[in-house]
């Protein structure tokens, strides 16, 4: 359902948001063309605006500077929801015993997130109806769910606003942090941007975004450096004994992927920003990702209870990072960037990125 051709149908509408999204840049940049300090709700307002496309087939007008009430909604629930999720399932809580007023704040948001998400389904399928498409292979990722069933896409859809959102607009502002702290990095990659996109309003297509190795290299070690999830979870399967500690099965094990991913015995300079590491052929000098345990780096998990919207997620990466780099130069002038882990590895900064536009 999520293969790659599948997602390749979206380019055009998610490039749409994409550009918009440049001109909402332009705009809230004061003087010294810094952004505002809430530039972190910006970026989830994009994220969300994208996973209308994706989880509805819609534009829910998150980037209007006038949001419908239901819309704004789903921008204010969607973080209470991680947190009280973060305060019952990660922090101690007697919720599973006593139904907790924070136990019952979630269940009323999950109930009004789900009636607007039920709103937005049903608006989508009078559209399909309308004007079904015939070729299976150019049916959207919704069209696809409710022929399975309506209520599996109904979830389906939720999941992806409250679990896609957050996360992704934390990726991205890592990646543009590492991008403005190596100036020389961002330099190299907006070339490679030019290439397919010779001017700032070059449309983002399937075809020309298929080999842009520098992206993905950038994406990838940004991501490495500052990954938007604590780590993978996974129920013991059977009793297990590691390191001398006993696990009865079933219990919860965490593997807190940041500490490996920046220590210097599995990632070589670990530290360092360096995305020609995952280059086919890494630079003279320049740790090669080749070397790494092929398990070891998994921002997106691995196997069937990896993370559904993988491909989603990189799409979205890519074609911000993409929009940003070609149209701005990024700088910070700032404290280093610092993750806040909640339910999620949240920015603790304000995200006054420097944005000067670029002459061509």
């Amino acid at each position: 359902m999520l293969q790659p051709k599948t997602i390749r149908l979206y380019v055009d509408k998610l490039d749409e948001v994409a550009q918009e999204f440049m001109g909402v840049i332009r705009e809230i940049r004061d003087e010294k063309n810094e952004l505002p300090a809430d530039f972190n709700q910006w970026l989830n307002r994009w994220a969300l605006e994208t996973m209308g496309v994706l989880a509805l087939d819609t534009r829910l007008g998150v980037l209007d500077k006038e949001m419908s009430t239901e819309i704004s909604n789903i921008v204010k629930y969607n973080r209470e929801v991680l947190e009280l999720m973060y305060q019952l399932d990660i922090l101690p809580s007697i919720w599973k015993f006593y139904k907790t007023k924070s136990f019952k704040r979630l269940m009323t948001l999950f109930d009004e997130v789900t009636r607007i998400v039920m709103t937005k389904v049903n608006e989508a399928i009078a559209r399909l109806e309308k004007n079904p498409t015939t070729n299976n292979d150019n049916q959207s990722v919704l069209e696809k769910l409710l022929k399975i069933d309506r209520n599996v896409a109904i979830v389906m859809a939720l999941d992806m606003l409250l679990a896609g959102v957050d996360t992704t607009s934390a990726g991205s502002s890592g990646i543009l942090y590492c991008l403005a702290k190596n100036p020389e990095k961002q330099a190299r990659l907006r070339e490679e941007l030019r290439t397919i996109l010779p001017n700032k309003n070059s449309p983002l297509t399937p075809e020309n975004m298929r080999n842009l190795p520098y992206l993905r290299a950038c994406i990838k070690e940004g991501l490495r450096l500052y990954t938007p999830t604590a780590g993978n979870i996974r129920a013991a399967g059977k009793d297990i004994v590691l390191q001398g500690y006993r696990i009865p099965k079933g219990t919860d094990v965490a593997m807190t992927s940041i500490i490996l991913y920046q220590d210097d015995q599995y990632f070589p300079r670990g530290k360092e920003f360096l995305p020609e590491r995952w280059l086919k052929e890494p630079s003279s000098g320049c740790p090669s990702g080749k070397d790494t345990h092929r398990f070891l780096f998994l921002p997106f998990g691995f196997g069937p209870r990896a993370c559904i919207g993988l491909r989603m997620a990189n799409l979205e990466l890519e074609m911000i990072v993409a929009r940003v780099v070609r149209q701005y130069e990024v700088r910070w002038n700032y404290d280093d960037f610092r993750l806040v882990s909640n339910l999620i590895n949240a920015p603790a900064n304000e995200l006054r990125y420097q944005m000067v536009e670029v002459d061509h």
